[in-house]
């Protein structure tokens, strides 16, 4: 028998044929109603939920069973396994979801997590893939009552799957009204009326099957053809982040919730309906109020180059997502867990890349970095040995590539550091291969020693000393407890020189990063301090790891940290030096994406815990 995830990956060939179908008919009518983009991400959003569900299933499904198995009265008689039972289970479903769905519109914490189904400007088959991945949090609450009913595990399940995949075929504007049929069933012609933002349309047929609970309880709407429907949310996303998708009104609800002064308006925030704003929160952070007339369609620039990678990244989501879903119930959930952030990693670049936010390169250079992790911590010798050099390999193209021809002066000069920079990857580089080597610790520590030194000149030019005073006391007592735990714990005689220079190289390192971000204030100067607080955070792990005691799933943390360290490193550094005059803002002014920034593969004391 095949798993719900199995299910979702043999449906997905039927999903996109469909999707290849509406396109076809939507040109040939010219009336096409895809946006190459807007797709990607939709799809994309639909993968991150169903590749999250492996985590929260136990939400619905477990405390489903759990309930069901703890009631009394429930007698196994065969009623719900009958015809006519899992008939009534069906309709029983589309009443809970009906209420599920229609507080999802009407209460500000359900709509944090179903909005992300509503946030496409566009209405099409990849609109349905569109999907939360945190509705599980909360949504399981509503299906109680079918547990208590005595609505068999299995039942549920399947019933619950038929509710979901009748939803497709709705998502259209290729079909038109179909007469009896809007009015009993959940439609074509009636789920545009949902969609819609129109005040005429808005928080109307919640339906999931039947449009019978919309007639009863007031919220059935007709669709209006002198009324077109217009697509989206109140307050757009305006952006390909899946992440943030996720995230976007949670965020607005915590902000609304800390700043207002009334403790019984930290409560309503999340109660009340969307939209709702205590009076002393909107008086200070006004929102500019919704006007269907000024609605603008998000569409950024999207060049032919980035057009096609984001279609290959695409395809090589489709295959591996489908291969997660396919195994993932027989992983550990550490393993489902290493792979479920390579995906996410992998669907944020994608979206990051078709908004211009990053280059292909720094994509493919984060995808690498991740794979390197992961290849590591599952135990894929063979594929980490490719993923850990090419990351490097991706580094340095990219700060050759980009930085030589984006800051040259017209004098010719390269922006100050950039050798030092281009020397700090390439020693690292070499500290990888060292540390691929049987018995080379010492030269790889000697190699990301020099690449240390290197990253200090280059985040020193044109900064003081006189940065943050407090910050070098802190680090300093941090490798000071560093040193003196490894001496402790049986770090060797011949390693306690080199291991204590190191420590004042890396100090000293992400000491020169915060001072740098204190006196450019600059987002990106703030994004090299943190790469390098994350670069001391990486090798204390691995120092515990190798000299101390053995720290659990120890390549996830030290890997982890350090790509993450790289990566941030460098390409704060490109967008820092791109913008010469700081601002007391913290932001800088240079597009993200105009230029690339890349990051170095290297280890310190040793990659491979």
């Amino acid at each position: 028998m095949f798993s719900p995830s199995q299910i979702i990956v043999l449906a997905t060939p039927v999903f996109l044929a469909l999707i290849a179908i509406e396109y076809a008919v939507g040109r040939a009518r010219q009336r096409n109603t895809y946006r190459i983009d807007d797709a990607i991400t939709s799809v994309g959003l639909g993968m991150l939920s169903q590749i999250s569900a492996v985590f929260t299933r136990l939400l619905r499904i477990g405390i489903y069973t759990a309930l069901f198995a703890a009631m009394p009265w429930v007698a196994d008689n065969g009623f719900w396994t009958s015809a006519i039972g899992w008939s009534l289970a069906l309709v029983f479903y589309d009443f809970c979801y009906y209420w599920n769905h229609r507080l999802g519109h009407t209460c500000a914490l359900f709509w944090a997590a179903h909005v992300v189904h509503h946030q496409s400007q566009d209405y099409n088959l990849s609109t349905a893939l569109r999907q939360t991945s945190s509705g599980a949090l909360f949504g399981w609450v509503f299906y109680v009552p079918m547990a208590l009913a005595g609505v068999p595990p299995l039942v549920f399940a399947v019933v619950a799957l038929v509710d979901l995949l009748y939803q497709y075929w709705i998502h259209t504007q290729q079909i038109g009204r179909l007469g009896w049929f809007d009015r009993a069933f959940a439609s074509p012609s009636n789920h545009r009326v949902h969609h819609a933002v129109n005040d005429t349309y808005v928080d109307k047929n919640y339906g999931g099957i039947l449009m019978l609970w919309d007639h009863l309880f007031g919220s059935f709407k007709d669709e209006d053809p002198d009324e077109p429907c217009v697509y989206g949310t109140r307050s757009p996303l305006n952006s390909w982040d899946p992440l943030w998708a996720n995230l976007e009104v949670y965020a607005s609800l915590c902000r609304d919730s800390w700043h207002t002064r009334q403790w019984r308006d930290k409560w309503r925030v999340w109660l009340n309906p969307p939209g709702w704003r205590p009076a002393d929160v909107a008086q200070r952070f006004p929102h500019v109020p919704f006007d269907l007339e000024r609605v603008t369609l998000f569409a950024p620039a999207l060049s032919a180059h980035r057009r096609q990678f984001a279609t290959v990244q695409f395809g090589a989501l489709l295959m591996g997502v489908g291969v997660f879903l396919w195994f993932t119930d027989s992983w550990p959930l550490w393993q489902s867990g290493v792979w479920f952030f390579v995906l996410s990693v992998t669907l944020w670049v994608t979206g990051a890349v078709m908004q211009g936010r990053i280059t292909p390169l720094e994509a493919l250079m984060m995808e690498s970095g991740a794979l390197a992790m992961a290849t590591a911590a599952t135990g894929l010798t063979e594929a980490h040995l490719v993923f850990k050099p090419l990351t490097m390999v991706i580094a340095l193209v990219l700060l050759w590539r980009h930085a030589q021809p984006v800051f040259a002066s017209p004098g010719g000069q390269r922006p100050a550091g950039f050798a030092w920079m281009l020397t700090a990857l390439a020693t690292s580089m070499a500290g990888d291969v060292f540390l691929m080597l049987h018995n080379q610790f010492v030269a790889g520590l000697a190699a990301f020693l020099l690449a240390h030194l290197a990253y200090i000149v280059a985040f020193r030019q044109g900064v003081s000393w006189a940065g943050l005073r407090l910050a070098w006391p802190l680090l300093g007592l941090t490798g000071v407890a560093a040193y003196v735990l490894l001496w402790t714990s049986g770090l060797p005689t011949g390693l306690r020189g080199p291991v204590a220079i190191y420590i004042v190289a890396i100090i000293t390192m992400a000491g020169t990063a915060l001072d740098r971000a204190a006196q450019r204030r600059t987002r990106a100067s703030q994004t090299v301090a943190v790469g390098a607080l994350l670069f001391v955070a990486s090798d204390l792990c691995l120092a515990i790891n190798r000299f101390v005691a053995p720290v659990p799933l120890a390549s996830v943390w030290v890997l982890g940290s350090y790509y993450a360290a790289q990566c941030l490193m460098l390409m704060g550094w490109l967008r820092d030096v791109a913008n010469p005059t700081p601002t007391g803002s913290g932001r800088i002014h240079e597009p993200l994406g105009t230029v690339a920034g890349g990051a170095g593969h290297g280890s310190t004391m040793g990659r491979s815990p």
